[in-house]
């Protein structure tokens, strides 16, 4: 046997693996002695079927296991013997030649490994990353409690429908009638759109709903039909106006302060713009915190000047995901995976030089936060301790949850880290140039 190393270059090692056939033998007799053990034919007690039955039926699987496993068995050692920081896996190299499957014949066989780059980075007060403060205006304040007071309001009678206005219609086409349907004007397309702006109760009209509401999805609700019926539909119906419901933002009152920040919490106009502005700088610092962990982050692989093999890369990622990618894909994306790719490297490096590590209180704490995310998603905040933990624990049973949550703690130790030893250059800055950042 022989295994022979051909270093390409800093990154990328082909390895050649020839075998001969005392080399397998003793895995391919292992292996087909297995499967007589096991073979059940007719006319034979199990076990006792001939050797030679055994070889002419099985003798092929059983020599391309035995030789897979030698050559797994080869590759290993030559990674742990060498201490081979290794990207992926090995992948068949594209000189590899095709291989006669025959017993006693020779075999060689060709790899091609990518090796992790080593990184070495130094971070100090030398290294400064602008951190920003998006200062709060006036007209962010109002523009906010604008969508506060909106949030809060609700759908009113109303007499001419207007662009954000709903319009309560029965449709009718025939014999075939359609009652109570909420139609928001705004969500009209096309020229119908016309008919329901400025329309009142009573009014009469006809409009072919094909053109009014494209999605069908949309359309066969509103029509109290499946989907795969609307294609046999006569399109043209005729619509009468049955109500008009227009919106009205909530008004400044002891109820709707109430509503948003709960019972007492404001009772005053200037109690109510003090927490508008506490909210405002609650979510602006959350963007600039964010968007210092991206700086940060692209610094550090900047700095670091992480080189990749990437010809390898794209080869292995396709090798891996035949089922799910072309090429063409692989290409388009890479360099976003590159990105990626390159800031895991880094921030593994920093986990060890930092001798940080992700304990089980940490992947616990960072599920539950990620439970009262999605909580929120839905409208239901402060939820009870017990349901967080119950939903934490079930997104740790999930490895692909699992691989994420650590990722994100993982990020976040790094970061805080970081953030700790470089120097942060405190800037204040409007949200339209915070906004146009690159």
């Amino acid at each position: 046997m022989e295994v022979i190393k051909n270093q390409i270059d800093d990154l990328n090692i082909e390895l050649t693996i020839a075998l001969k056939a005392e080399d397998y033998a003793e895995q391919e007799r292992k292996r087909l002695a297995a499967y007589r053990r096991n073979a059940d034919f007719k006319g034979f007690r199990k076990g006792m079927v001939p050797p030679t039955l055994v070889k002419k039926i099985y003798g092929e699987q059983a020599l391309y296991e035995a030789i897979n496993g030698v050559v797994s068995e080869q590759l290993d050692k030559f990674i742990k013997d060498n201490d081979l920081h290794i990207l992926g896996e090995p992948i068949a190299s594209e000189s590899q030649k095709e291989q006669e499957w025959k017993d006693g014949n020779d075999f060689e066989f060709k790899f091609d490994l990518g090796l992790s780059p080593a990184i070495d980075i130094d971070v100090t007060k030398e290294d400064k990353i602008p951190h920003y403060k998006i200062e709060v205006t006036d007209k962010a304040k109002a523009a906010m409690k604008d969508s506060i007071l909106r949030q809060y309001g609700q759908l009113e009678e109303g007499e001419a429908a207007g662009e954000e206005d709903y319009v309560v219609v029965d449709f009718k086409q025939g014999e075939k009638t359609v009652e109570g349907v909420y139609v928001a004007v705004d969500k009209v397309e096309g020229d119908a759109r016309k008919n329901f702006l400025g329309a009142k109760v009573d009014a009469k009209f006809d409009i072919n709903v094909n053109e009014a509401f494209t999605n069908e999805t949309d359309r066969a609700s509103m029509l109290k039909m499946k989907k795969e019926e609307l294609a046999a539909l006569d399109p043209v119906w005729n619509v009468t106006v049955v109500n008009v419901k227009t919106f009205v933002p909530a008004t400044e009152s002891q109820e709707t302060y109430d509503k948003v920040f709960g019972k007492d919490a404001v009772k005053t106009a200037e109690e109510f713009d003090a927490k508008i502005a506490e909210r405002l700088e609650a979510n602006y610092k959350q963007e600039a915190d964010y968007r210092l962990s991206q700086d940060l982050r692209k610094y550090l692989v900047d700095k670091a000047a992480v080189n990749v093999p990437e010809a390898f890369l794209k080869r292995w990622l396709y090798e891996n995901n035949k089922e799910k990618f072309t090429k063409e894909q692989i290409e388009k994306e890479f360099d976003a995976f590159l990105g990626d790719f390159r800031w895991q490297l880094v921030r593994g490096s920093l986990m060890k030089k930092f001798d940080l590590k992700v304990e089980d209180k940490d992947m616990l704490e960072a599920a539950k936060a990620f439970a009262a995310y999605q909580y929120a998603m839905y409208g239901m905040g402060n939820v009870p301790e017990e349901l967080l933990t119950d939903a934490a624990a079930q997104l740790l049973k999930d490895e692909r949850q699992i691989r994420n949550i650590e990722e994100n703690v993982e990020n976040e130790k790094v970061i805080a880290a970081v953030k700790e030893k470089v120097t942060l250059q405190n800037k204040k800055i409007s949200e339209e140039k915070f906004r146009a950042l690159k």
